[in-house]
């Protein structure tokens, strides 16, 4: 993770390894592997943008919300993390790079699933080894993401997931500082340590789903004449009960 900062100037520079300029252009076909859900609403039908208009682009929230641009008390609001692969890795596909941007996103909070109003944020692949994460932590609706407490714990857990996804070397197969690897052990998910509230949530979707099954099998059971009387679902043995509704 690098420091914040007020400007995604730097920030693209670092990942291109030089100077933004306006006359090189980048692509979402080539340079810009992955990206916020809006992007196509801005951009021109070749989806190309000089390297200055992207970094404009991106600090544009900071321009239209300037109250709330004081994320947490500190206007410094872009995000900027990198990952590198090993040197014996292998080289992975425009497709693979695209999915380690978009999981970065997800888990740093800053493209939460299904959430159209998420920050502007890019994926840069400009150097054959690395990608740059960049986003400007102020949301389309001008409120602040809501990025985990611990953040570089929950990136380096993710990390390790992509690299067991797509067959990469992991540090623990090389020397590995103790940090790193107290950061790993910290990261790793225990059942012990599920968060009430997590597990409550969970209950709830998967009663939920249970539900739906059962009156889409109901439904069809009508149709052929044989309406079904079984029991209500249950769900599997160990599984946290649902929530009461009371409250919500």
């Amino acid at each position: 993770m690098h420091e914040p900062s007020t400007s995604c100037v730097d920030g693209l520079a670092e990942a291109l390894g030089r100077p933004v300029s306006g006359q090189e252009g980048l692509t979402t076909e080539g340079t810009i592997v992955a990206h916020w859900h809006y992007l196509d609403y801005f951009t021109d039908e070749d989806r190309i943008w000089t390297s200055a208009e992207w970094a404009q682009h991106i600090d544009d929230p900071h321009r239209q919300h300037p109250f709330p641009a004081t994320y947490r008390g500190d206007p410094r609001v872009i995000f900027h993390v990198s990952v590198r692969l090993h040197p014996k890795d292998r080289e992975l596909t425009p497709a693979e790079w695209s999915e380690v941007g978009y999981r970065l996103a997800r888990v740093a909070g800053i493209a939460p699933p299904g959430d159209r109003e998420s920050g502007r944020w890019i994926a840069v692949r400009d150097q054959s080894h690395r990608l740059d994460l960049l986003a400007n932590l102020i949301r389309e609706d001008g409120n602040p993401a809501v990025v985990p407490r611990q953040v570089h714990h929950v990136l380096a857990a993710e990390c390790r997931r992509i690299e067991a996804d797509l067959g990469l070397l992991s540090p623990r197969e090389h020397h590995v500082s103790p940090f790193k690897a107290n950061m790993l052990t910290a990261t790793r998910p225990t059942t012990e340590r599920l968060d009430p509230s997590i597990a409550a949530h969970l209950s709830d979707e998967a009663h939920r789903h249970l539900a739906v099954a059962r009156r889409l099998v109901e439904r069809a059971g009508q149709h052929l004449g044989a309406p079904l009387a079984s029991p209500s679902p249950r769900l599997p043995a160990g599984f946290p009960a649902p929530r009461s509704p009371r409250g919500r």
